[in-house]
């Protein structure tokens, strides 16, 4: 062994009696009293004013933990993180993982202080002498707290202050070691450790790492797995079992022999595990990370979007990304599994990922605004058929797309106004094939507007028709006239108050003479949910995904509540859906869609040139709508455009976009109440007060208005 100088003698016999007194007394304190003048490569006045300004106790900040997102059934959505960490009590660790951590770290942490006196003046004593870095000795004590201030460095300063290779860093160590021990007991101790170790390959806590390379909970591991697991911890890439299989196997390997040595396992307990494979690669189970490993990513990422608008998680939306990947949140959304798989197999059915065309459907819950299912037919990705915009979702994040014009599905808010503003549904209009309303002055909310050359024509229909038969046709000039007679704000207004604004630009719509016939850029969440409110009787709620957010004590945290409000008297929600329900009888623009005996109402939509063809409809007890459409620019027209692999012949809201909604819904509500709708009053049937036997109404004439009304949260 090299000789040492005077110095390094000096500073060693310094160190010592430093160390000596520092483990008698038990207290950092008696240790800086003691001289360490001449301590070799250091400067001594540096190293104390260093150590007593530190703060009397390590502060030690919950460590970063990995967050659930659940669907509503608590099924996993998505798992965030920066670390994937998953804590669990020393009860909750197998005997032979904490047996191997200790056998291997610091065979002797359960009988010396805050530090192993006689390991690490080993090691400095042999550092000194090598003239290199220092290493080794440390106990458990010191590694929780060097790994506890490098969880806790959050700049690059922080970081190389943390690593640091002298001996200030290693005496800073020594200090909040013994405050550690002072204030914990060494199993306490030993849990932290074993929760805040990195394990490799992404891995951090014991936890996160049996469940990533063996599938099993900590407290399910066998002697070989708690062995190489031990063995990591040293070096987490050099010994990470899946890149480096060689190197893991004999470092397991002599975890398992340290452990022979301390006599913590038999000879046949140390061969046993010694033949057993180090890792079955096969078996490893990465914990995925974020909304694009998720099974449902579109939705992850919405629920993602909303949570980073949510001020309980932080001042800036920066802050709230850390806190969601950090903070082992647990949130709960209202994504339900057997609705949405119903949604993917109908999106299945009718559509291909090759398509040119994308089609779209989200399902909503009225009464609560639960958002059941969100589905698209480009699966998530950047390759070739694959997305990241969620053509369900406005523009309000950078993967909303931002909604489609909606056409036809319009009409729903100008039959809402007429009924509310006394015209019953019998109301007749000679409805020809062609009007002329070119400079005919339309009502708004801020004066009157009109259109200079406008001469609009039916696509179906045409003659003398009720409301009901509008709708059932979708009599374009029928509902143009009907929003001159109610004005252009009442529909507008309604529209705001059951939450449609446009998707791209989140403003208002726009009150413009062909309002009732499509107007801005809408979405299938809102237009589903917009719907809803009909089905809920005039309760309208916002969308909701969020349904809880509790930490990782099981406190919950605050976050937007379900908000539901009575926007539409429930007696004008009744003559919607009385005349929506006439879409869905023979000879109605939806009436292939109908099915079973189910109460159902819905309307079609076609945009100009059809770049766009809808059907929004609900049941009593659920709303969905679906849209198919040209998503690339430049948009052109859908005839002649793939879908389910086929050409678009004849594009019209209910034979394209129509079945995509009835495959859904009719999966989605297999197994539910059937409800009916509630009759409207005879005000509002006018002549078809004595021809209402339908089988979509409740025909008990006497029934309480409020009967069948949704109550919000229910």
């Amino acid at each position: 062994m090299p000789t040492t100088g005077e110095g390094g003698r000096g500073g060693i016999r310094a160190l010592t009696r430093f160390l000596g007194i520092s483990a008698l007394a038990g207290a950092l304190a008696a240790g800086l009293v003691v001289p360490i003048v001449g301590l070799a490569g250091v400067g001594t006045e540096r190293v104390v004013d260093s150590l007593t300004s530190l703060p009397e106790r390590l502060i030690a900040g919950a460590p970063d933990v990995r967050t659930r997102v659940l669907a509503a059934d608590g099924s996993l959505i998505a798992n965030l993180y920066e670390e994937n960490r998953a804590p669990v009590g020393l009860k909750q660790i197998a005997p032979s993982m904490r047996h191997a951590i200790v056998a291997i770290e610091d065979s002797r942490f359960y009988q010396h202080g805050a530090l192993d006196l006689q390991g690490t003046l080993r090691a400095m004593i042999r550092n000194r002498a090598d003239g290199t870095t220092v290493q080794g000795g440390s106990s458990i004590t010191q590694q929780y707290v060097k790994m506890t201030l490098l969880e806790n460095a959050r700049t690059p300063a922080d970081q190389r202050a943390a690593t640091a290779l002298t001996y200030q860093r290693k005496l800073t160590e020594l200090r909040y070691a013994i405050e550690v021990e002072q204030r914990y007991s060494k199993d306490q101790i030993l849990d932290m450790y074993l929760n805040l170790a990195n394990f490799g390959d992404g891995t951090y806590g014991v936890q996160a790492a049996a469940q990533h390379y063996f599938g099993v909970n900590a407290s399910q591991l066998t002697l070989p797995e708690s062995a190489m697991l031990a063995g990591i911890v040293k070096n987490p890439s050099g010994y990470d079992p899946v890149s480096n299989p060689g190197p893991a196997t004999g470092r397991r390997n002599t975890v398992i022999g340290r452990m022979l040595q301390l006599g913590v396992i038999s000879v046949g307990d140390a061969n046993r595990a010694l033949r057993t494979p180090v890792i079955d690669l096969s078996q490893v189970h990465p914990i995925l990370n974020g909304c694009a490993n998720s099974a449902y990513p579109f939705y992850c990422e919405y629920v993602v979007s909303k949570l980073l608008q949510n001020p309980a998680l932080g001042d800036t939306p920066q802050q709230r990304d850390h806190y969601l990947k950090t903070g082992g949140l647990t949130i709960r959304t209202s994504l339900d599994p057997r609705i949405q798989a119903a949604a993917q197999k109908s999106i299945d059915e009718h559509s291909k990922p090759s398509d040119n065309t994308i089609a779209a459907v989200t399902v909503v819950e009225p009464g609560t605004g639960l958002v059941k299912a969100m589905v698209q037919s480009k699966p998530y990705g950047y390759g070739m058929h694959e997305t990241a915009y969620n053509y369900n979702v406005e523009k309000s994040y950078p993967g909303g797309y931002g909604g489609f014009q909606n056409g036809s599905t319009m009409k729903a808010f100008t039959i809402a106004a007429a009924i509310q503003q006394g015209i019953p549904i019998d109301y007749q209009i000679n409805s020809p094939d062609q009007i002329d309303l070119s400079n005919v002055p339309f009502r708004t909310c801020k004066g009157w507007t009109r259109d200079g050359n406008y001469t609009p024509k039916n696509s179906t229909k045409s003659g003398d028709f009720t409301m009901v038969d509008g709708a059932r046709y979708s009599v374009n000039t029928y509902f143009l006239q009907l929003s001159e007679k109610t004005g252009l704000c009442a529909p507008a207004t309604i529209a705001a108050k059951l939450g449609m604004y446009n998707a791209q630009t989140l403003k208002p719509l726009d009150q413009v003479v062909s309002f009732t016939l499509g107007v801005g850029y809408v979405t299938p969440l809102m237009l589903s949910n917009a719907y809803a409110t009909f089905a809920a009787r005039g309760v309208h709620c916002e969308p909701l995904l969020v349904t809880g957010i509790t930490d990782q004590n099981g406190k919950s945290i605050s976050t937007p509540a379900q908000a539901c409000k009575q926007v539409l008297e429930p007696w004008v929600a009744d003559g919607v859906n009385r005349v929506l329900s006439a879409v869905m009888e023979p000879g109605g623009t939806g009436g292939n869609l109908k099915f079973g005996n189910w109460a159902l109402a819905g309307k079609t939509g076609t945009i100009n040139k059809n770049l766009a063809v809808w059907f929004s409809g609900y049941a009593p007890n659920l709303a969905a709508a679906a849209v198919v459409a040209d998503a690339t620019p430049p948009y052109t027209n859908l005839i002649g455009q793939r879908l389910d692999g086929q050409d678009i012949s004849d594009p019209t809201g209910s034979g394209t976009a129509g079945p995509i909604w009835e495959t859904a819904m009719r999966g989605a509500l297999q197994g539910m109440p059937r409800d009916h709708f509630t009759t409207p009053p005879d005000r509002v049937l006018g002549s078809y007060a004595n021809n209402n036997s339908s089988s979509n109404q409740n025909s008990n004439s006497n029934q309480n208005p409020n009967q069948n009304q949704p109550t919000p949260g229910h």
